[in-house]
């Protein structure tokens, strides 16, 4: 997977929780829970969404790795690979 897939995917699974939302105006290093508002059920959700799409699992213990959108893109593009 390269970048603009893994933004594809990651933009796809973030509409399914924030309907509506515009990954143009969410900076690389903005932390998804805090810019999005994200509870815990919805980061899951997201983290459950990306999974099914993309095949990368996630595991809890690497949630802080992947909590802004450069961070979540560039784990998807190395753990696909």
């Amino acid at each position: 997977m390269d970048e603009t897939k893994a933004r594809t995917e990651i933009a796809s699974a973030l509409s399914a929780v924030v309907p509506g939302v515009v990954l143009d105006g969410i900076a690389p290093t903005d932390d998804l829970r805090v810019v999005l508002d994200l509870d815990s059920l919805d980061f899951l959700t997201l983290v459950e969404a990306l999974a099914e799409a993309t095949g990368v699992e996630i595991p809890e213990a690497d949630y802080g790795r992947v909590a802004s959108l450069g961070q979540l893109s560039a784990y998807l593009v190395a753990r696909s690979a």
